[in-house]
């Protein structure tokens, strides 16, 4: 198998795990807040189904993308929401097969894919695999929402790695989002992994360090957990900010969670993930996570980033 081959199993993987927390669902249910202020896990299920779409046409329809592109930019603040609501609308049942086929849709367009096409996007063009690890990224992060705001405890499995890897390689950008000046020197991450396995980035004798369980790192990272609910831990003082700052998504930063939403997380991410209510702290506009709003360019080239690269 190759590496795109494995990636997109992983996709594949993520959303069925998924599909399996909202396919017996009922009305009400479909209804419930998420933590994101506003949307339901309807709006959650919406909003991954619009943003496939518009990843299955970059990939197709290169001109009927660009046509959205200008419209996304027309209504900045409102396009991500538009989309969600206008998938609510058609109720959960007709929502939840057009996402599946959406998904499906989504793998047979990226594996047709030349191994060095670049997919146009929201901003710069992304790679496939780059294009594939953010709709990964995005799966993920969504379905921390919907099974917070249902109650149910999801075990990590060895697909964090490729959110990891985007939180990581998106430090630059977390600066450069908030007009900062990223810091020169190159950070050591060791993450460990579902199954005691360690994950390691960076040179091995760097001054500054972040240690922690993988999924509290993803958790940070997606901004769906405040850090003092997390056993992330920093060396060194530029380690300890970017703590403070660090998002896996393009766009503006994100507020994102309160302390003490996730009560019931147990340190070093094996407990029952809390559920966070519908009160989350958090800003609207497109690309912030903590509203549980990967905007439709905000998952863009992130394993790829180039600082600066935010819509």
């Amino acid at each position: 198998m190759s590496e795109t081959e494995a990636l997109l199993a992983d996709l594949r993987a993520e959303g069925d795990e998924l599909d399996g927390l909202v396919a017996g669902l009922g009305d009400v249910a479909w209804r419930t807040a998420t933590p994101a202020p506003g949307w339901t896990v309807a709006h959650q299920i919406a909003h991954l189904a619009w943003t496939d779409e518009r990843a299955v046409q970059a990939a197709e329809d290169p001109q009927g993308f660009a046509d959205e592109v200008r419209k996304a930019w027309a209504a900045p603040d409102a396009f991500v929401d538009e989309g969600a609501e206008r998938g609510v609308a058609l109720g959960h049942e007709v929502l939840l097969s057009r996402w599946r086929e959406g998904r499906e849709r989504l793998i047979r367009s990226l594996a047709a894919q030349p191994p060095r096409a670049r997919l146009p996007w929201y901003g710069p063009p992304m790679s496939v695999m780059s294009m594939a690890t953010a709709r990964l990224m995005e799966t993920w992060a969504h379905g921390q929402d919907v099974a917070d705001a249902l109650g149910v405890h999801r075990a990590p499995t060895a697909r964090l790695r490729h959110v990891a890897r985007i939180g990581v390689r998106a430090r630059g950008y977390a600066y450069a989002a908030r007009g900062l000046e990223p810091p020169a020197e190159e950070f050591r991450v060791e993450l460990t992994g579902p199954h005691g396995e360690v994950w390691t980035y960076g040179p091995e004798d760097a001054a500054q360090r972040v240690t922690g369980p993988a999924l509290d790192f993803c958790l940070l990272v997606t901004q769906r957990a405040h850090r003092d609910d997390l056993a992330v831990r920093a060396e060194g003082p530029d380690a300890d900010r970017w703590l403070d700052i660090a998002q896996a998504f393009a766009g503006p930063p994100g507020k994102g969670r309160a302390p003490g939403q996730r009560t019931e997380h147990a340190v070093g991410g094996t407990g029952h993930p809390g559920g966070g209510g519908a009160g989350e702290p958090g800003g609207s506009a497109p690309g912030d996570a903590s509203a549980g709003r990967v905007a439709g360019g905000a998952e863009r080239d992130a394993a790829e980033h180039r600082a600066g690269g935010a819509p």
